[in-house]
């Protein structure tokens, strides 16, 4: 959720603008290329979106994600002014505590959006240190030279100077102990739930140092000593694996494992785009089976924690929007998708809306809150597949099963003791025919209008596409080994070398 775009409240015309905001209309085009795109201000405040927190309800969105909400130069707010205070464009810190007050009244959860890798050049502790060796802030960025003029930044860009986490005052006021930045925010009265990092993957990596398990270690431990129910996730935009194994991050903001494969799969053939950073001028074509193969190896490394607790989001605020280049009718299958895999479904502010999207800066489009009816049949498919997937326990947290993955479809099994859910994702049509063994009993349907016939040689599939079916089945039947000693099978000639992964794994 963006918030200088999600929606304004009336007090939001009674602030006084910085110099660095150009005024918008809640109608004008979204300025994505030129000097223009971070300064463009649409005025949309947490009061605002309190104000429209019925409509998360009738989705079935359980936790709201927030954008940076910290006073900064920028519309994006990742250049940080200071981790202090909410930014008064959006309400000042009484906006976030009603916001937060309000969403957990219904249920919901809410969790900020922190920049652990830089600051803005802005910020108070850059501000104390640039140009002035010797000054306590001094030791929290990375210098190139002893006046202190130039500085280590996020990827070269001069706004966002970036941290050095050898340094323990830095630690002490932003991420350890109840006194520090990452502590104030999830304490009362603002209790916010949890945290999403920023370019995780970066953060205490500079050159040689690599203290990125170090300082996401401390973050965690900070976040259970004021409240151990909060969630911790770090974005990392390619291949995530090495640091997500279960220490400190509770799951991944990536588009490996999930993302691109999808939009390989439902996208318009060879369909140029920026492809979320990556060095392609088009969105390489994917087949169903090329789909399994770049979950596998992208996901299978995670621990299956981890997997639960990945995002599986189809675009973010940093990303096109899917639709833009998605084939006709293939929203309702990444969606379902989306809530069915393995991982935390995603949904963009405004996709609901039926928007698109050239690139991030262009998705960043402001809700069209006057086309609520018009969007009517898009916003119901969201509220169906979300309420689909928060309705079956075996879609949160069951294991998984795949049954049958051919080019133009993927069929699937989530199950645990309880019920069994299987889905049924396909791009085009396809007759799928399954062992009677693949599970029991008769499907019975939940979405979409895929047919399932048992017959004397097994279970036939059916359907055209793109479609998305999903059908209930009784749950897993698990082997009774209550009366069993423990067992642990050796390969007598590898246990020695095998011993040491064996505490890293767990």
């Amino acid at each position: 959720m963006f918030p200088d775009r999600f929606a304004r409240s009336a007090d939001a015309a009674g602030r006084e603008l910085p110099a660095w905001a150009e005024q918008a209309q809640w109608s004008d085009p979204v300025t994505h290329v030129g000097p223009h795109t971070s300064t463009q201000f649409y005025g949309s405040d947490l009061k605002g979106i309190e104000q429209h927190l019925d409509h998360l309800e009738r989705l079935g969105v359980t936790m709201p994600y927030l954008t940076p909400v910290f006073p900064a130069r920028s519309n994006h707010r990742y250049d940080a002014l200071s981790f202090d205070e909410v930014d008064p464009l959006l309400g000042g810190d009484a906006a976030l505590i009603a916001l937060v007050h309000s969403a957990h009244a219904r249920g919901l959860r809410v969790i900020g959006d922190l920049t652990s890798n830089h600051s803005g050049d802005a910020h108070e502790w850059f501000e104390a240190s640039h140009l002035r060796p010797g000054t306590p802030e001094s030791a929290f960025y990375y210098w190139l030279d002893a006046e202190q003029r130039d500085y280590a930044s996020w990827l070269g860009v001069p706004s966002l100077p970036k941290f050095n986490w050898n340094s323990p005052g830095l630690r002490a006021r932003f991420i350890e102990g109840p006194d520090s930045i990452v502590a104030k925010w999830l304490a009362p009265p603002y209790s916010l739930d949890g945290w999403r990092i920023d370019v995780a993957n970066m953060t205490g990596r500079h050159l040689t140092d690599d203290l990125n398990a170090e300082v996401r270690g401390i973050i965690r431990r900070t976040m259970i000593e004021i409240n151990p129910d909060t969630i911790l996730l770090g974005e990392s935009t390619n291949d995530a694996t090495s640091d997500f194994q279960g220490d400190a991050w509770h799951g991944a903001m990536t588009y490996a494992n999930f993302t691109r494969p999808v939009w390989g799969w439902l996208s318009a053939q060879e369909r140029e785009s920026s492809y979320f950073g990556l060095p392609f001028g088009r969105i390489p074509s994917y087949s169903g089976e090329q789909v399994l193969a770049a979950h596998r190896q992208f996901a299978h490394g995670f621990p299956w924690r981890v997997q639960l607790s990945t995002m599986n989001a189809l675009d973010t605020h940093d990303t096109p929007r899917f639709l833009t280049h998605a084939i006709d009718g293939a929203q309702p299958v990444a969606v379902g998708l989306s809530m069915t895999m393995p991982g935390i479904p995603v949904v963009f502010a405004g996709d609901e809306f039926g928007l698109v999207g050239d690139d991030g800066e262009h998705s960043r489009t402001p809700i069209p809150w006057d086309q609520v009816d018009a969007a009517a049949p898009t916003i119901d498919l969201y509220s169906d597949l979300i309420h689909l997937r928060t309705g079956h326990p075996a879609l949160n947290g069951g294991g998984m099963r795949w049954l049958h993955v051919g080019r133009e479809v993927l069929v699937f099994i989530r199950e645990i003791a309880k019920e069994s859910v299987l889905v049924i994702a396909a791009r085009g049509a396809y007759d799928v025919s399954l062992p009677a063994h693949a599970f029991a009993g008769m499907p019975r349907p939940l979405y979409g209008h895929a047919t399932a016939e048992r017959g004397g040689a097994g279970i036939r599939l059916s359907g055209s596409g793109p479609s998305f079916s999903a059908f209930a089945l009784p749950g897993l039947a698990l082997p009774d080994f209550s009366a069993t000693g423990p067992v642990l099978e050796v390969e007598p000639e590898r246990s020695l070398r095998r011993t040491k992964g064996v505490a890293r794994g767990c």
